[in-house]
């Protein structure tokens, strides 16, 4: 994060959410930004400029927060960069020498497309967990056949969820498949329900909660974010969500 007005912002709003971000030295140059279209059909268009997220490395890692985490989530877009590739691949083999698991998504179908290579790379030799869409699944197995995308991530991944849009989503737990059923709504904008799904199932986990009552939660709160614009869900409505699943 750079040291201006954007940088500011991102650092007020983690802040308002009580969110731990361990920021030290702010850089110069300029925070990255998107700009994201949505279209009638609920679909977004980014454009993206980076900023200095794009020179993310090990020099920026809070290696003594990380050993305090029961998860470290690892985003696939941090393949497009050298510098962070590197850098979360040696904090993947920090957690586990640490015995903290790790999560992995693969973030967007065009990371498969077009950096398949560098994700495999951080995939290493497995993770413990990995979040994924019908797309992108397929797209990393070189199949069209999701059993056959499953069956191929259960040598990667000691777990994984994959959403399936509307159709909901199908949970591998290290011994049985989960399928979560989907949430028929009036979507308007898809932006961060994959975000939505990974936050909401890391946060059930990480509480205590089984694979399917997690998955169930997950898939409750993405149907939710869609139906508004924008990629967050307000405390009220986070908390009617609880509410409804947990118990």
């Amino acid at each position: 994060m750079a040291n201006d007005e954007t940088g500011d912002f991102f650092l007020e709003q983690l802040e308002h959410h009580n969110i731990d971000t361990s920021v030290s030295d702010r850089e110069g140059g300029a925070s990255g930004r998107c700009l994201v279209m949505i279209s009638p059909d609920a679909e977004r268009t980014m454009h993206t400029f980076l900023g200095v997220s794009e020179t993310l490395s090990l020099d920026n890692m809070d290696f003594e927060a990380a050993g305090q985490a029961k998860y470290i989530y690892i985003e696939g877009y941090l393949v497009t960069s050298p510098t962070a590739k590197s850098a979360i691949i040696d904090l993947k083999a920090f957690a586990r020498e640490s015995n903290i698991k790790t999560a992995l998504t693969f973030s967007d179908p065009a990371m498969l497309e077009y950096f398949k290579d560098d994700v495999n790379d951080v995939l290493g030799d497995g993770v413990d967990l990995l979040f994924c869409n019908e797309q992108e699944i397929k797209l990393w197995a070189g199949t069209k056949k999701f059993s056959d995308a499953c069956k191929a991530m259960e040598q990667k991944a000691e777990q994984f969820a994959v959403t399936r849009g509307a159709d909901g989503a199908v949970l591998y737990d290290g011994d049985n498949y989960i399928t979560i059923a989907g949430h028929p709504v009036k979507a308007i904008d898809t932006n961060g329900a994959g975000d939505m799904f990974a936050g909401a199932f890391l946060f059930a986990i990480t509480q205590g909660k089984d694979f399917e009552t997690a998955g169930n939660f997950a898939s409750r709160a993405s149907s939710e974010v869609v139906t508004l614009f924008g990629p967050r869900l307000d405390a009220d409505r986070h908390q009617i969500i609880v509410s409804e699943v947990f118990t």
